[in-house]
């Protein structure tokens, strides 16, 4: 018989609240603990569940042993808890960006490697049912050659960020997309950033990304348009697939001359458009599930430590190339030094 986790949660923000929310339910999990520094989200979150709230990572982890933690904290803070977690025998799954840093992303990748325990990256968007069809889709050849994918992720400003910019809260959501549906690395970023609203961060930015086969990506990403977009569309050389991320829908717009011959096209002419059905679920649930049976299956993880190192490791050369207004190389990443 499969053995019940015990699961917490630390960091109650409104991600946290959801981490909570989806594991008080989810089969073979027990939801034993949750700890914010803010009484109020502990007690809110508490309310109605038999289960006890702590004021910090330490005491919780001290009291209550869980098998499985979702880190829901401030960037700043996720080293240090992920670290405690895991030197308290916890599987963890980190927010994305996994790290302030990559020193302190690797530190961490290092400690769970050591402690032969699960660590995972809440790399969120892998698990919405539209992206897992179009990932299908583009594995099994449909639309042949990726040309381009473009990203916009715009909407008004969250004022429950203060501690990061646009490009490493919501940047990665779309880099890691790119990397995980291309299976290819990203070589090169240039990238436009401004900051209009007073955090000393940017909070808009335009960034252009080369990929090692030769496919561009584009992001239009901001925290300055009054309507909330998650848009995401694979240029392919047989046609155009279009994910809108909140609806879960999936299309696709055919290349009629594309498809019509094999070989190399000579034109661009407008063919029919199929949506997809897709089952819709909730992604965070879908990543929930996918911790949970890597916890209990020992590995490997949904999405690996080094997966989450590529994605902060583009961010930050998409900030460095905002600040200077030139290209900037990326450098493969690895596990450990």
């Amino acid at each position: 018989m499969t053995r019940t986790l015990r699961a917490a949660v630390i960091g109650l923000g409104s991600m946290g609240a959801n981490h909570a929310r989806v594991l008080s339910d989810t089969p073979g999990v027990e939801l034993v603990a949750v700890a914010d520094a803010n009484p109020a989200a502990v007690n809110k979150t508490i309310a109605g569940r038999p289960i006890p709230g702590f004021p910090d990572a330490v005491s919780l982890l001290r009291e209550t042993r869980p098998d499985m933690v979702s880190i829901v904290v401030p960037t700043q803070l996720h080293e240090e808890v992920a670290l405690q977690a895991i030197a308290a025998g916890a599987n963890v799954l980190v927010e994305k960006p996994i790290a302030a840093t990559l020193d302190a992303a690797r530190s961490i990748a290092v400690a769970a490697e050591q402690a032969g325990l699960v660590l995972t990256v809440g790399h969120i968007e892998r698990f919405n049912p539209a992206v897992q069809e179009l990932k299908r889709r583009l594995d099994a050849g449909q639309g042949g050659p990726v040309l381009q994918v473009r990203a916009r992720r715009v909407g008004p400003f969250p004022h429950r960020i203060r501690d990061v910019g646009v490009i490493y809260d919501l940047g990665p959501h779309d880099i890691d997309i790119m990397r995980f549906l291309l299976g290819d690395e990203i070589d090169r970023v240039f990238a436009e950033s401004r900051s209009h609203i007073a955090t000393g961060n940017e909070d808009m930015f335009a960034g252009l990304v080369r990929f090692h086969r030769g496919a561009m990506g584009t992001l239009d990403i901001n925290w300055l348009t009054p309507t909330k977009e998650r848009t995401l569309t694979v240029l392919c050389e047989k046609g155009m697939f279009v994910v809108d991320y909140a609806a879960q829908s999936l299309a696709f717009y055919e290349n009629f001359d594309a498809a019509a011959r094999e070989g190399r096209y000579a034109s661009v002419t407008e063919g029919p458009m199929t949506r997809y059905p897709i089952p819709n679920r909730e992604p965070l649930r879908v990543e929930l599930e996918a911790f949970r049976d890597a916890v209990l299956a020992g590995g490997p993880p949904p999405v690996s430590a080094l997966d989450g190192m590529a994605a902060l490791a583009i961010a930050e050369a998409l900030v460095r190339s905002g600040e200077t207004g030139m290209p900037v190389q990326v450098e493969p990443v690895a596990a450990s030094t």
